[in-house]
C-alpha cells in the first residue's frame, strides 16, 4: 500500500516542513526523482475541497490507475479531499492522488483543490476599479444581472477579475460589474464570491535586493522554475511547460526579462476551431517574457504540473505565481491593469 498523509491530523506548519524538505532534495537528486514530487496545497481545516477540472475523470479504489474503477466524475463536480496519498506505477511525473468524501481515488492532475469562502460586498468601487478574486470553486458570470440565465462565462477559483462598478438587480441584490480584458466586454457577478484584493497583497517581495541581483531560471527537462538572488536559490517551484502537439507550442529557450506585466488577463487563441483552443478568463497573476506574449500564469484549469502542458507559457499553481509576479520587476502599481517597461527580471529558460 502507498504511504498516505491524513490532512486533518497534521498541522499546517508541519505540512509545509515536509514540502520545503522535499523540493529542497530534489536539488541534489537526480531527474527521476522530479518523479516523487508535487506542490501540494492542503490546511489544517476540514473544508479542503476538490473540484473536477476535466470533462470526465475515473475514480478508482486505490490510487493506481490498475485499481478497480468505481465510477467516473465530471468537470466541475466538488466533492470533500479527505486523503492525500503518493500511489504507484503511471503517471511518473506526478504520483499524487486526492482520495474524494472517503471514497474513491482520483489522480490529482484532474484535481483543483479549493474552499468555498463568501465575502461582504463593498459600498463603492475606485474610479479605477479594483482586482478582486475569485474564492469559491467557481460562480457564473451574467451578461445581465436581471436575466438569470443569461451566463457570460463560468469563473473559477483563484482567477483574478477586474472590477469597476456595482450594480443593483430589479430585485435589489448587488452585483460587482467586471471588465473583460480582451473584447472589452462587461459581465455581472455575485459579490459574495469575490474578494476585493488590499495593496499589502500585492507589495513587492525583496525589495531590498537590486534587481539585477534577481533571476528566474527555467528548466524545461525537470519541469521546474528557480528564483535565485545574486547566486543564492530562495524559492523552487514545479511547473507546466509548452507542449510538443504543434511546434509552436514549445516554450522558447534563452535569456529574457519580465518586461511586461499584469494581474489578470482573459487569455483566447484566436483559432477557436481548433482542437487546441481555450478561451480562459482571469488568468491570474501574469508576468510576460516575450513580444509573442508567452509568460509565467496562474492556472485552474489542471494540477498537473511536472509534466509539459501548456501552449508556450510556464504554467504555475496561482500562489506561485503570484509570488513570481509579487517578486519581478517591474512592479505593477496597485490602481494599474499593467504595467510595460524595459528592464524587468532576468529569464534564462533552458532545456
Amino acid at each position: 500500500m502507498a504511504d498516505s498523509l491524513d490532512i486533518r491530523s497534521i498541522s499546517r506548519r508541519e505540512f509545509l516542513r515536509l514540502s520545503s524538505a522535499a523540493l529542497l532534495a530534489l536539488l541534489v537528486t537526480d531527474r527521476n526523482s522530479f518523479a516523487y514530487a508535487q506542490s501540494l496545497r492542503a490546511d489544517d481545516t476540514k473544508t479542503m475541497l476538490g473540484r473536477i477540472t476535466t470533462n470526465k475523470v475515473d475514480m478508482f479504489n486505490t490510487p493506481s490507475l490498475d485499481g478497480k474503477l468505481i465510477r467516473t466524475l465530471w468537470k466541475d463536480l466538488v466533492l470533500p479531499i479527505s486523503r492525500i496519498e503518493i500511489g504507484t506505477g503511471e503517471p511518473s511525473h506526478n504520483r499524487v492522488w486526492y482520495q474524494l468524501e472517503n471514497e474513491g481515488f482520483v489522480h490529482s492532475g484532474s484535481v483543483q483543490p479549493v474552499k468555498i469562502e463568501t465575502n461582504d460586498p463593498v459600498n463603492s468601487i475606485p474610479k479605477k476599479g479594483i482586482l478582486a478574486e475569485v474564492t469559491v470553486p467557481f460562480t457564473d458570470a451574467l451578461w445581465d444581472p436581471n436575466r438569470k440565465e443569461r451566463v457570460a462565462y463560468r469563473l473559477y477559483y483563484t482567477s483574478t477579475h477586474w472590477i469597476t462598478s456595482i450594480v443593483e438587480d430589479d430585485e435589489g441584490a448587488l452585483w460587482y460589474e467586471i471588465l473583460e480584458d480582451f473584447y472589452q466586454y462587461k459581465y455581472y457577478v455575485n459579490p459574495a464570491h469575490l474578494r476585493l484584493i488590499p495593496p499589502e497583497e500585492v507589495k513587492m517581495l525583496s525589495p531590498d535586493i537590486p534587481a539585477q541581483d534577481k533571476k528566474l531560471e527555467v528548466r524545461l527537462r525537470d519541469q521546474i522554475v528557480v528564483a535565485y538572488e545574486g547566486d543564492t536559490p530562495v524559492q523552487m517551484m514545479r511547473c507546466s511547460g509548452g507542449t510538443a502537439y504543434h511546434r509552436g507550442y514549445l516554450t522558447p529557450t534563452g535569456v529574457f526579462n519580465t518586461n511586461y506585466k499584469r494581474p489578470s488577463r482573459h487569455m483566447v487563441n484566436s483559432r477557436l476551431a481548433s482542437a487546441y483552443s481555450y478561451d480562459l478568463p482571469g488568468v491570474p497573476w501574469i508576468c510576460y517574457f516575450t513580444e509573442e506574449g508567452v509568460a509565467f500564469h496562474g492556472t485552474y484549469w489542471h494540477n498537473d504540473f511536472g509534466r509539459p502542458r501548456s501552449h508556450g507559457c510556464i504554467n504555475l499553481l496561482s500562489d506561485n505565481a503570484k509570488w513570481i509576479y509579487r517578486w519581478t520587476t517591474p512592479q505593477v502599481p496597485y490602481t494599474e491593469q499593467l504595467v510595460d517597461k524595459r528592464g524587468g527580471t532576468k529569464v534564462e529558460i533552458a532545456l
